[in-house]
């Protein structure tokens, strides 16, 4: 869920004022449609025989930060890790992603060269240590410079990886938020739908998405993400084949309006849940009732499209994706780690990544063992290919 949010405001007029003095741009705008960045690994390794099965799998990897304490989204103070810290992180998604062993991975919140991340190509270093051959990266915050408490550099986004050649890739752009300001919006996200064509067979139209739905949009911004990724998938023709799936920050409809609320889960020690949503940043990201008719958010992509996870599985623990930060109770993490964690069900409080496709997906998993990894627990299913 979290990228950035409760210092969006205190930063933004600091870079004004060195943006006036400059007349220098430090935001990338995009176009609405343009190619994506690619990537190949270092090294090609020859995929094996799918024998018309694929697994896939999502994960916000939280741009190889792991569980560190950090300033944006976990009650933290810190800004900048080290190469060698990130790069140990990344080592242990690695070998997660490794023992796994899908042949498509839809990946959020990856950094390219961000000073937070120790400048390290997080997209070509995955490549490089996994058994992955190619990869396609599109940005959702790329900033020369972020003057707050020293950030810099900053580029971060979706990437999609694959054993098999990727072509056609499209960063194709979803709406900005519409409730900010002007100046706020031009330093914010611009969030974006991941889409390309991987090469499997000659005889086989393949396509992947991968995206990175809003967090703390408080009107109908999410709505409109959500909507466009329903809209971007349906396009695909009939006798196509297409693997969907992303960080969504959405809830299904097996959350009723008395379970949508996470703010007292979510608050750092001194932050106060008041409901007043629109002026408290604290429960915008934790608040899943912004619009009217949220609880029926997914079902358009749950009606239309097989999934790795059953709609009727999302709100039971074991298929939690989102992690807290407060933690009473012993847990026994994938690294064999004892942990400590709030409550008797995992460290998990509630599912907001997903994996929708065009075809069946059998053996749909939720990975909650990877939980020092990352916020977010990845999700797998196997594609059935007819």
């Amino acid at each position: 869920m979290h990228f950035i949010g409760s210092f969006s405001l205190k930063f933004v007029f600091l870079i004004f004022g060195i943006f006036i003095y400059s007349c220098e741009p430090f935001v990338t705008v995009f176009e609405d449609v343009e190619g994506a960045s690619t990537y190949k690994a270092s090294n090609f390794i020859e995929p094996s025989n799918h024998n018309n099965e694929l697994k896939v799998m999502t994960w916000n990897i939280r741009f190889g930060a792991g569980k560190t304490p950090w300033f944006g989204d976990s009650c933290g103070d810190r800004v900048i890790l080290s190469n060698s810290e990130v790069t140990s992180n990344l080592e242990s998604i690695a070998d997660y992603i490794n023992a796994q062993n899908p042949d498509i991975l839809l990946l959020q919140e990856v950094d390219v060269s961000s000073k937070r991340s120790g400048y390290i190509d997080q997209v070509q270093w995955l490549l490089n240590n996994t058994d992955f051959n190619y990869g396609v990266y599109a940005s959702m915050w790329k900033a020369d410079f972020i003057a707050f408490d020293g950030l810099g550099k900053v580029d971060a986004g979706n990437a999609i990886l694959s054993k098999w050649p990727i072509e056609n890739s499209q960063r194709i752009q979803l709406p900005l938020r519409g409730d900010q300001d002007g100046l706020t919006q031009y330093f914010y996200l611009r969030r974006n739908i991941l889409k390309s064509k991987i090469v499997i067979n000659d005889s086989i139209d393949f396509y992947s998405f991968c995206t990175h739905t809003t967090a703390f949009a408080t009107d109908n911004t999410k709505q409109k993400h959500i909507d466009k990724f329903y809209d971007e998938l349906s396009s695909i023709g009939s006798g196509d084949i297409f693997v969907a799936g992303g960080d969504l920050n959405a809830l299904s409809s097996m959350y009723t309006s008395d379970n949508r609320d996470f703010c007292s889960q979510d608050k750092c020690v001194n932050d106060i849940c008041d409901s007043d949503y629109k002026n408290n940043e604290i429960y915008q990201g934790s608040y899943f009732n912004h619009l009217d008719d949220e609880e029926s958010l997914l079902d358009p992509l749950y009606d239309s499209f097989f999934s790795a996870i059953d709609k009727s599985l999302t709100n039971s623990h074991e298929h939690y994706t989102h992690s807290t930060w407060v933690y009473d109770e012993e847990y026994i993490d994938f690294n064999g780690d004892s942990l400590h964690i709030d409550g008797d069900d995992g460290p998990y409080n509630r599912k907001l990544d997903y994996i929708f496709s065009s075809h069946y997906l059998r053996d749909g998993k939720t990975h909650n063992d990877a939980f020092s990894l990352s916020d977010h627990a990845p999700v797998s299913g196997i594609l059935v290919i007819p």
